[in-house]
């Protein structure tokens, strides 16, 4: 147990380190070469339909990996995400938020969309099957885990980080948890500039 507890931290380590450098990529502005961020998808949306990746170019969107049940990361990020919408305006109008959900067991569709009303109208959910977010996040480097609880049930743990892409479906970088807002609205304005 106590090995697998070290290997458990080294990968979690591994992971913090690649965010960070994802992050500071994203702050200097510099491409991150060599490294492929996102995939082709198609996700059942939970406000109805399909949503495939390819409609998606043409217009900047971001895109975060998150459930229902999360206590603290998924709200506070989505309320973060709200609050850029309403200081932005219209200017916002045309960069879309994605929430995919790391635990599509219980978000079920109608599930999410209930969930999504508290917030932005441009946060849109995707539910994938298990077999699709394993694509999915494989695709986007996003991790997560599900974690058993003491009264039976489970949570999940997952990336905390929102990856944005540009009008061409080109990844440009990252807004980390609780981002300053000005940091955070200054990385969607330059996507919305480009």
């Amino acid at each position: 147990m106590k090995a697998f507890r070290f290997v458990l931290w080294g990968m979690v380590a591994v992971f913090a380190a690649t965010l960070g450098f994802l992050y500071w990529q994203s702050a200097s502005g510099v491409q991150v070469s060599g490294i492929q961020i996102g995939g082709p998808f198609k996700l059942v949306a939970a406000n109805g339909g399909v949503l495939d990746s390819e409609s998606l170019k043409g217009k900047p969107y971001g895109v975060f990996f998150g459930f229902t049940r999360c206590p603290v990361v998924c709200p506070t990020s989505l309320m973060d995400m709200t609050a850029a919408y309403e200081k932005m305006g219209g200017k916002a109008k045309d960069f879309r938020f994605y929430f995919i959900t790391v635990d599509p067991e219980r978000d079920t569709a109608e599930f999410l969309k209930n969930y999504l009303e508290s917030f932005h109208p441009n946060i849109i959910g995707l539910v994938p099957t298990l077999e699709e977010l394993r694509k999915v996040a494989s695709d986007f480097r996003a991790f997560y885990e599900k974690v058993p609880t003491s009264d039976g049930s489970y949570t999940m743990n997952h990336t905390a980080s929102v990856f944005l892409f540009d009008k061409t479906g080109k990844f440009s970088g990252t807004i980390a948890f609780e981002e300053a807002e000005a940091t955070r609205i200054g990385k969607i304005e330059r996507l919305l500039s480009q």
